[in-house]
C-alpha cells in the first residue's frame, strides 16, 4: 500500500515506523523545510521513507492509496481537501491504533484537564500503556501489547474529527470554547468531541461531567453504560461519582462505596477536583481495585506546566500554568487561589472571547502583566471594565521574559505570581511546554 503521511512530528514518525514494518511504501511530507527537521529525520534514520519537505504539493496524491494526517493538519488543508475530493481515505495514528490494538482501551478527551486525568488514571492502573496526544504515540508500542493489558489514551478534537472507532471506555471531561481557529464554530468543535462516543457498543461505558453543559448535553448519544461525575447531585438512578460530607463516593448498580476524602487531594482548584473525580469514575469502570484508585490520588501533585509550583522566593510563590491556552483555563487557574495574584496573560489569540476572564480579573487580580501578540486584544477587553481596586496596575511587555522581570517588580510577600496566559505559545515559542520551560528557567534566575 502507498501511504502518504502529512506531518513529520511524533505522530507522523510513529506511523512511518509502524507502516514500514508492515511493508507499506511511505512518503512523509511536512510543510517545514529540511533544515528545520533534522531531529525528525534523525529519529527515522535507516527507515526507508521518501521525504518531501517545504510544502504540501497536491500531486503527492497521485501515488497515494491512503493519507494519514497528523493532529496539526486540518481537513481544510488543500492537500487534505483534495484527498477527500478524490475519495482517498483519510486516517490518523489513533484510528490505526484502535483498529489493531489487542487489549482494552480508555479514551479521554475534553477542552481542559485531559493530561492531568489521563496521567492520574495511569497512576491508578500501575502497569498500563499511557499515551496518545501526550507522551509517546501508542502505535509505537502496540505490537508489544497483550489481550490482558490496558491502553489509556488522551485524544484531541483534531484526532477525533477523522475517527470511525471509539475506545471501550470513553470520557468527555468538558466542552468549552477552544480551537475555534481550527474548527470554526462551537457546533463543529462539539461534533468532533462527540465522536469519541459515536462508535461505542452497548457493552461499552461513557463517562461525562454532569456539571459541564457541553459534556452533559451529549448524554443522549451514549450507546452503553453511563457514569457521571461532578459536584452537583447524582441523578436518581444514575451511576457515578458524587460527594457527601467531604468524601468521594462511587455509586454502581450494586452499592455506594467511599473512595477517599477530598482532603487527600493535593491538586489546587475545583477544576482539578473534577479531574480527580473523572479519574476515579474511569478507574472504577475499568475494574481497577479501590485501593489502587486511592493510592493513585494520594501524593499526586500534578503534571508539569499545569499549576506547577516553580519557586517560593521572598515569600512569593511562582506558578507555571503554561497549559492555559484559552481564557477558560486561565479562569480556572485564577479561581484556584485566594491569595493576591500577579497574573501574566498573553501569547497568541485563538479567536476566543476574553470578556468573562476580564470580569474575573477585575474581581480577583491585583496586577496584570500582558505579553505577546494578544496583549492589545486582552488590554481592550480589560479596558471595557473600570480599572479600580482590581487590577491595581496593568503593564504591557513585548516578551514573556520581560513580563517575568516586570512581575518580579510588582509582587510582594504573600502574593502568587501566576503564568496562566489564556493564549497559545506559537507567537514566541515552539509549544506550551517550551514556554513553560523558559518561564521556569527565568523565574529560577531571579536573584
Amino acid at each position: 500500500m502507498r501511504v502518504l503521511i502529512i506531518g513529520a512530528a511524533r505522530q507522523g514518525q510513529a506511523l512511518a515506523r509502524w507502516l514500514v514494518r508492515r511493508g507499506a511504501k511511505v512518503t512523509l511530507n511536512d510543510r517545514q523545510p529540511a533544515g528545520a527537521l533534522h531531529t525528525s529525520q534523525a529519529a527515522l534514520a535507516g527507515i526507508p521513507v521518501t521525504w518531501v519537505l517545504g510544502g504540501h504539493p497536491v500531486d503527492l496524491l497521485d501515488d497515494a492509496d491512503i493519507v494519514c494526517l497528523s493532529g496539526g493538519v486540518p481537513l481544510t488543508n488543500p492537500i487534505a481537501a483534495e484527498a477527500l475530493k478524490r475519495g482517498i481515505p483519510l486516517t490518523n495514528d489513533t484510528q490505526i491504533f484502535l483498529e489493531v490494538v489487542p487489549c482494552r482501551t480508555i479514551g479521554i478527551t475534553g477542552s481542559a484537564g485531559k493530561t492531568t486525568t489521563t496521567t492520574l488514571v495511569g497512576r491508578m492502573a500501575g502497569q498500563a500503556y499511557v499515551g496518545g496526544n501526550i507522551g509517546d504515540p501508542l502505535l509505537n508500542q502496540v505490537d508489544e501489547m497483550k489481550p490482558d493489558d490496558l491502553a489509556i489514551l488522551e485524544i484531541s478534537s483534531f484526532q477525533l474529527e477523522q475517527m470511525t472507532l471509539s475506545p471501550g471506555i470513553a470520557a468527555i471531561l468538558n466542552i468549552t470554547p477552544n480551537h475555534l481557529d481550527r474548527h470554526g464554530t462551537m457546533e463543529a468543535y462539539t461534533t468532533a468531541k462527540a465522536r469519541i462516543l459515536q462508535f461505542q457498543a452497548p457493552q461499552d461505558t461513557a463517562i461525562l461531567c454532569r456539571d459541564d453543559p457541553g459534556a452533559w448535553n451529549l448524554r443522549s448519544k451514549v450507546r452503553g453504560k453511563l457514569y457521571s461525575f461532578g459536584f452537583s447531585p447524582l441523578p436518581d438512578g444514575g451511576y457515578g461519582i458524587f460527594i457527601r460530607g467531604g468524601v468521594i463516593y462511587m455509586r454502581t448498580k450494586e452499592v455506594e462505596t467511599s473512595l477517599l476524602d477530598e482532603a487527600e487531594i493535593i491538586l489546587r482548584g475545583n477544576h482539578n477536583r473534577l479531574n480527580v473525580q473523572a479519574a476515579c469514575a474511569i478507574a472504577v469502570a475499568s475494574g481497577l481495585k479501590y485501593e489502587a484508585i486511592r493510592d493513585g490520588v494520594r501524593g499526586f501533585s500534578g503534571v508539569a506546566h499545569r499549576l506547577e509550583l516553580v519557586r517560593e522566593w521572598n515569600g512569593i510563590r511562582w506558578y507555571n500554568d503554561s497549559i492555559a491556552t484559552t481564557p477558560e483555563r486561565a479562569i480556572a487557574a485564577i479561581r484556584s487561589f485566594d491569595e493576591p495574584i500577579v497574573l501574566l496573560l498573553g501569547g497568541r489569540d485563538k479567536n476566543l472571547p476574553w470578556n468573562e476572564l476580564a470580569a474575573l480579573v477585575h474581581q480577583r487580580v491585583d496586577h496584570v502583566v500582558l505579553f505577546g501578540e494578544a496583549s492589545s486584544k486582552i488590554a481592550a477587553a480589560l479596558a471595557a471594565g473600570k480599572l479600580g481596586s482590581h487590577p491595581r496596575t496593568m503593564v504591557k511587555c513585548t516578551s514573556l521574559k520581560e513580563a517575568v522581570r516586570c512581575a518580579a517588580g510588582q509582587a510582594r510577600p504573600g502574593d502568587v505570581v501566576l503564568l496562566s496566559p489564556g493564549g497559545t505559545s506559537f507567537d514566541e515559542f515552539r509549544d506550551f511546554e517550551d514556554r513553560g520551560e523558559e518561564y521556569r528557567k527565568w523565574v529560577l534566575e531571579i536573584p
